[in-house]
Parts: C-alpha cells; structure tokens; sequence
C-alpha cells in the first residue's frame, strides 16, 4: 500500500505533465489511457468480421481493441478451431475505435474488455453456433426458441485455457458465473489438466461482484504492460505473479520513499533585480 501510494504521489505531477487528460484529438496520447469505465483509446486493432475460428456477433463499429486484446482473440479462438473443429467462437462487444462511453456497457471504454459468447451444442451434443447471449443454469442447460442447449464444456475449457496461457495478452480477468467456472474446472480436472493451467484459470474466472452474473457470456479483460502503466493505463484489482510487475520507484526502501514523499521541494533561486536598472 505503501508503495502503492509513494508511486501515485511521485509520478502524479510527472504524468499530468507528459501526458495531460486523455484526448484522442491529441496525437502524443496513445494507447490504453485510464481505466476500464473511464478513458480512451488510441492505436487500436480491428477485430474482422470474420476470422479464422470466429465471427462477430454484431456488424456495429463497437469492433476495436488494443492490440494485445485483438491478437489473443485470434489466437485463441483459432487454437480452439484447430484443435476441436466446429462452429465459430462469436465475439460480441470490445470497444469504440477511439474507446469512450459506448452503449450496452459501463465498461469497455480503454480497449482492453471483450465479451465472447459460450460455445453451445445441442441437446444431443451436436456443436452449433452460438445464437446470442443465452443464460446457463447450474446444470449446463439453456432455453432457446423452446429448445434446450447444452454449454459446449469441452471447448470452452479449451479458449480459457488457451487465454490464460498466453503470456503476450496478459489477461487479467475472465468474468464468469460462478456455476460456469465450477464446470470448466471440474472438467479440467478430470482431464489431469497442468495444475498452473488450472491454478491461473482458477484466479481468472471470476464471477463479477457489481453487475449480472455473467452466466451468458465471458467478459475478457487483459492488464496493462509496465510501460503502459507509466503512460497511463490503470488496470485496477489484482496483478497476478506471473504478470509482469508495474514499474516499482529503482528499489527504494519504504523509509526512501516516505523521505521522498514528504521532503520540501527546493525553490529555484531568483535573481532580484537591482534598483539601477542593470
């Protein structure tokens, strides 16, 4: 915490400074700047219509990310593809090209959040392609058009397991009801999944404290990069350890930083003017 704050309170003036509010109009910002429900975006990837493995939900413009985002999207979705033929993984929502307030969500505003609807088959496990944001109970059940579908576990597993592995997108978060995530992970399990697999898939399923369970859709988020963090992008929450460290103040000791902290700014030294007019 202490730590947390001396950074906060060091580097505060230097990044209003450097980088001033987030303005897409402003070409020295770029990146993911702010938080998840508040901030911009510049420099983003636009995620196909169509790829390999996946297709979007929506023909809107809500189709961008930061290019972390977009890639692991890709390459999970075209793992899942390769190793379990079927029907597209459908992606739904990320963020508006220049990130901001969109409709349908508090968050996805900094390019970072994606929402991928569940892989679904039948009832007599023939895999289909998702028809939309259908609602999982406990029992892996779900209603639609009067007709029962059954939560594909096998492939869902594969895509979360396949996000948390990568170790270029630095997902942080993988919002999930918590009935979903108890089935992928007694599946997991009975498959004598890698326990480090299991162990990161464990802390990245997460059903959300403030908003719907999420038992339609996985709301992906992935964690800013060190140097993204002093350009200001804020992941917020927890930082897992085998997430890169955001940068710490050189090694300081907590007693050099509370020096730091509270030692007085030296004035400049002026000059008074001499009454000659010299």
């Amino acid at each position: 915490m202490l730590r947390t704050l001396a950074v906060v309170l060091l580097t505060g003036p230097l990044l209003a400074g450097c980088f001033g509010s987030p303005n897409p109009l402003d070409p020295t910002v770029g990146g993911s700047i702010g938080m998840p429900h508040r901030g911009t975006l510049e420099g983003a990837a636009e995620l196909k219509q169509k790829g390999d493995g996946y297709r979007r939900f929506r023909k809107d413009g809500i189709r961008y990310g930061h290019p972390r985002l977009v890639a692991a999207i890709e390459q999970a979705a075209r793992a899942v593809a390769e190793k379990r033929p079927g029907p597209d993984l459908v992606v739904a929502d990320l963020s508006a090209e220049h990130g901001g307030k969109i409709a349908r969500h508090r968050s996805h505003r900094t390019g970072r959040d994606a929402d991928l609807l569940l892989y679904v088959k039948t009832a007599d496990g023939r895999p289909v392609t998702s028809p939309g944001f259908l609602r999982f109970g406990p029992d892996g059940l779900a209603e639609h058009d009067g007709e029962f579908l059954q939560l594909d576990v096998e492939r869902n597993w594969l895509l979360v397991k396949e996000l948390a592995s990568d170790d270029e997108a630095l997902v942080q978060w993988l919002f999930v009801a918590r009935w979903v995530e108890a089935l992928l992970t007694e599946h997991a399990l009975a498959l004598g999944e890698d326990d480090e697999v299991i162990r990161r898939a464990n802390k990245l399923l997460r059903q959300p404290g403030d908003s719907a369970a999420h038992d339609d859709h996985i709301h992906m988020r992935i964690a800013c990069t060190p140097d993204e963090t002093a350009a200001g992008c804020i992941s917020g929450g927890y930082r897992w350890d085998w997430l890169p460290s955001p940068r710490t103040s050189d090694g300081l000791s907590d007693e050099q930083l509370l020096s730091a902290m509270f030692a007085p700014v030296p004035l400049p030294e002026v000059e008074v003017p001499s009454g000659d007019g010299s």
